[in-house]
C-alpha cells in the first residue's frame, strides 16, 4: 500500500462502521469527512424511504457526484475521508476515474456481526432482508487495505494511519523550536 492518499474511501456493507470510523479518522487527521449517503438525489431518497431497492442506473448520478467531490479535493490538494458502501467493482471504478490519489479501505464484517450491530442500533428501523441484500450485492475488492470490522475503531484507525504513513497534524517531522 504505502500510497499517501488525498482521499480515503471507507467501504463496506451497512452497519460495518464506515461513518463512525470515518468521522474519527477525519478528526484524527484534521481532514473533512463526508457521508456518501448525504449526496443521494431526492429521487433515490424517495425510493429508499419507500423500501424500493436502488438500481445501478439510480446510483450512477450519485456515484458521479461523489467522483466530482473526490476530484475537487484532489485538484485543490485537500484531504477528505468518504464513507460510501461502494459494494460493486463498477461503483468503485466510477469513484476512481481521474482520482489516482484516492484509496479504498474495505471494512469487512460477517453477516452475523452486521446483523447484531443493526439490531443494537436504537431508533433505526432496518428491514431484516437488507443485510442479505447487501451481501448479495457485495463484490469484495482486491488490492485494497482490508480490515476486519470486529476490531475496535481505534485499532482500525491506527492500522489505516500506519498503512498509508499518515500522521496527525500535530505530529510533524519538524524539529521543535529552539529555546534560548
Amino acid at each position: 500500500m504505502n500510497k499517501k492518499p488525498n482521499v480515503i474511501i471507507l467501504m463496506g456493507v451497512i452497519g460495518v462502521g464506515k461513518i463512525e470510523i470515518g468521522e474519527e479518522l477525519a478528526e484524527e487527521l484534521g481532514w473533512v469527512f463526508y457521508n456518501g449517503a448525504d449526496f443521494h438525489p431526492q429521487a433515490n431518497i424517495d425510493k429508499i424511504n419507500e423500501g424500493i431497492p436502488l438500481t445501478d442506473e439510480d446510483r450512477q448520478p450519485w456515484l458521479e457526484t461523489l467522483n466530482k467531490l473526490i476530484h475537487k479535493h484532489i485538484q485543490q490538494g485537500q484531504h477528505a475521508v468518504l464513507a460510501c458502501s461502494a459494494l460493486k467493482q463498477s461503483y468503485r471504478d466510477t469513484l476512481l476515474v481521474g482520482n489516482e490519489s484516492a484509496v479504498f479501505v474495505y471494512l469487512k464484517g460477517s453477516p452475523t456481526l452486521i446483523g447484531a450491530r443493526l439490531r443494537q442500533r436504537l431508533g433505526q428501523l432496518v428491514k431484516a432482508n437488507i443485510v442479505a441484500s447487501q451481501y448479495e450485492a457485495l463484490e469484495e475488492p482486491e488490492g485494497v487495505l482490508t480490515i476486519e470490522a470486529d476490531e475496535p475503531p481505534k485499532t482500525i484507525i491506527k492500522r489505516i494511519l500506519k498503512e498509508f504513513s499518515l500522521t496527525k497534524p500535530h505530529e510533524s517531522n519538524s524539529f521543535p523550536p529552539e529555546t534560548m
